[in-house]
């Protein structure tokens, strides 16, 4: 079988893709797949074709600024006609002679109409239960969004389905209109299909209603990794006691000297701490041989050696996380992060830093009780419960003739 999966986004979004790609893969399928440039590498040295979809994600160089700004109205509308104007121009040509089409993401508002306009299959995927309604949870904040911190369950998931069509109901119905398509009332309900996948692991992010037809949870989609870790880092490890790692991949630093805020925490609780740069480009705060500086390496390896894990809440971050089995204190900034967030405390994992910007006084206080032995120890019993079969039943879904999606067709 042919598959295109597509996403657009940052590492927390293609790291699934390429878990499923390679299972799909190992499994004999024909498989390729559309990601924002910055990926496209990667994905290929996984000797998976890919595409590119829309504008790098990873702020420029020179400016420190992703190619959309969600900060206004103006910006969040040109984002979103750009993101749509992107997958009607790739989309359709990537998923030509597709059985399935399997979109990732809240972004990835075109895909069901590129599969009716190629007559493929459609699978809308989400990575948190928060981003998919019920009236047993609230919907995740919009970046940029104001946020309706009120309210009962179903009225807040009511002015979301007016948020999606308000940011994505212009540009989609004019795409559609443009292919002979006709145009979407329910953006939201129509971007998700019958059937959408909960990408989660069901202890961490457990949809409230697992007998819900409505929703299929397979479980988080986690790619393996073997490689090793670097040199510098395992002689780091070795020299002394586990440190505390603190990273906040994709995501922009809360302020410029959150680096010295972290280390001074975790001095002041006799820790060591390895920090990571992500695309924020965390430096180091001094020269102190307590510190050490990494860029990409091996999570599911580093994670089982720290004493805890610092980090903006990403669902791949979390997962990680909680499968080696270490404390977490979770900075949540944007999104699904501050559900993460409510998990990792709610499960005794960790601790859900209050939002705002950290200080030395309210993270050293975060840490301090995410590294008391009886949080450790809650972590290490929940990592045996972390499932990895989640791209194994996703593969079955898909492939699995009396589970397979059925094929879009124009009305």
């Amino acid at each position: 079988m042919r598959v295109l999966l597509s996403t657009i986004g940052s590492r927390g979004e293609v790291q699934p893709v390429a878990a499923l790609a390679s299972r799909l893969q190992a499994l004999g399928q024909d498989v390729r797949v559309c990601v924002s440039p910055d990926f496209c590498d990667w994905i290929e040295d996984l000797g998976i074709p890919a595409i590119p979809l829309g504008p790098a994600m990873r702020p420029a160089a020179t400016s420190g600024e992703r190619s959309w700004d969600l900060s206004s109205p103006e910006g969040r509308r040109r984002a979103a006609a750009d993101a749509v104007a992107a997958q009607f121009a790739t989309l359709p040509e990537a998923a030509r002679g597709c059985e399935v089409l399997v979109a990732c993401g809240a972004v990835l508002v075109a895909g069901r109409s590129v599969a009716e306009l190629v007559g493929a299959g459609y699978v809308h995927v989400h990575y948190c239960p928060a981003t998919v309604p019920s009236p047993h949870h609230a919907p995740a904040p919009w970046p940029g969004w104001p946020q309706d911190e009120t309210g009962p369950h179903r009225q807040r998931w009511a002015w979301d389905a007016r948020r999606w069509n308000d940011t994505w109901g212009p540009a989609l119905n004019a795409h559609r209109a443009r292919a002979g398509l006709a145009p979407v009332e329910d953006v939201r309900s129509h971007v998700l299909g019958d059937q959408p996948l909960l990408a989660a692991d069901p202890v961490l992010g457990p949809w409230p209603e697992p007998d819900d037809p409505a929703v299929r949870q397979t479980g988080a989609w986690i790619l393996p990794d073997k490689r090793p870790l670097p040199p510098e880092l395992a002689a780091f490890l070795d020299a002394g006691e586990p440190p505390v790692y603190f990273g906040l991949g994709s995501m922009r630093s809360p302020h410029e000297d959150v680096s010295r805020v972290l280390v001074d925490a975790a001095r002041a609780l006799g820790r060591r701490v390895i920090i990571s740069r992500g695309w924020a480009n965390l430096p180091l705060p001094d020269k102190g041989d307590d510190c050490l500086l990494v860029g990409e390496v091996n999570h599911q390896a580093l994670f089982r050696r720290v004493a805890a894990v610092v980090h903006h809440g990403g669902a791949g971050t979390t997962t990680a996380a909680a499968k080696a089995g270490a404390a977490q204190v979770v900075l949540p900034q944007v999104y699904d992060q501050h559900y993460w967030a409510r998990r990792v405390d709610h499960l005794g994992i960790g601790v859900a830093h209050p939002r705002g910007v950290p200080t030395v006084d309210s993270l050293t206080g975060a840490l301090s009780r995410a590294l008391a032995p009886d949080v450790a120890a809650r972590a290490r019993d929940v990592a045996t419960t972390i499932r990895t079969d989640g791209t194994r039943v996703a593969a079955q879904h898909l492939l699995d003739p009396q589970l397979r999606p059925s094929r879009e067709s124009r009305p």
